[in-house]
């Protein structure tokens, strides 16, 4: 059995000698819901540019499911689907004519086109505006059409390059919620995002790139496991001016009645509440300050960008 995505030594050089990707290694499994975080300009979507052969690579390999990107490159294209930043569907078509036509470009019969379409603008929520030009739909559901469009002619590999971008809320957790579904039928993703809940939400698997190199690839879970200190919100029963000093629990006065704790994530919390309890002060309910995620994220572009280049 072949990974969905295997990359090895990938390197980009852009005409003005600018290093996009340095020496890439990723590898993604089959049946995988895959995260690739990075800050703008770090190397993400020049990297789906290459697994979408749009891009093309200065060195290294890249196989989808097997097929070698330079030795098969139709057959790895008819794996994919892909879900990119920007919208590039014509304004003056249809929804459905919009998907159908994607359908044709990989040989998928009209027929069968027009029925897979009616299934995911379904399971999309856009079948009432399959007959609707998409210049009137709104950002997120543009989203939305991208996602069915790319998914007419059933990719093994779904490629989502900040798919959730300027898409509200509630669009955002029902267009998870099929992204989950989808992936637990079988089809392997790889999403970049900046959302970084949105990666800790969906994702099992995470790497991290900045500067053209990947960082860190790990499970998820691992890498929440790295984290050592978090930050918690204390919101409180009744005001108070009081900010006890109790060893081990750094506390920070937000407003009379929040206070702000910075905690190892293996301390006793029953401690902290019962000298807090001690000093009047009842706590009403708990949250961290920020995502775990996003803690990580930072101090491990932190760490690197204190290392010079050449040490690297």
């Amino acid at each position: 059995m072949h990974d969905a995505i295997a990359i090895t030594g990938l390197s980009k050089v852009w005409p003005d000698g600018t290093r996009a990707l340095n020496e890439v290694r990723l590898n993604v499994e089959e049946g995988e819901f895959f995260a690739l975080l990075g800050a703008n300009g770090a190397g993400k979507s020049t990297t789906i540019g290459i697994l979408c052969c749009l891009i093309e690579k200065s060195a290294g390999k890249v196989t989808i499911y097997g097929h070698d990107l330079d030795q098969a490159p139709n057959r790895a294209r008819q794996l994919i689907g892909i879900v990119p930043q920007e919208l590039n569907f014509s304004q003056f078509e249809t929804c459905m004519d919009i998907i159908v036509n994607q359908g044709g470009y990989y040989g998928v019969h009209r027929s069968l086109a027009i029925d897979r379409a009616e299934k995911y603008m379904r399971l999309l929520e856009l079948w009432d505006k399959r007959n609707l030009m998409s210049m009137y739909l709104s950002g997120g559901m543009k989203r939305r059409l991208m996602i069915a469009r790319a998914l007419v002619h059933e990719p093994r590999l779904l490629l989502l390059d900040e798919p959730t971008a300027g898409v509200d809320v509630e669009l955002r957790h029902s267009t998870w919620k099929f992204l989950v579904d989808l992936n637990r039928q079988g089809t392997s993703i790889l999403l970049t995002t900046h959302y970084l809940e949105e990666a800790e939400r969906l994702c099992r698997k995470i790497a991290i790139i900045d500067k053209g190199r990947i960082v860190i690839s790990t499970s998820m879970k691992a890498l929440l496991a790295r984290l050592e200190k978090e930050v918690l919100i204390l919101d409180l029963l009744q005001a108070t001016d009081s900010l006890p000093a109790i060893p081990g629990y750094p506390l920070k006065r937000v407003d009379e009645g929040t206070l702000e704790v910075q905690v190892d994530r293996r301390s006793n919390l029953f401690a902290l509440f019962a000298a807090l309890d001690g000093h009047g002060i009842q706590v009403r309910s708990v949250r961290n300050k920020s995502n775990r995620l996003e803690e990580m994220f930072l101090s491990l572009i932190a760490r690197r960008n204190s290392v010079p280049d050449d040490h690297q």
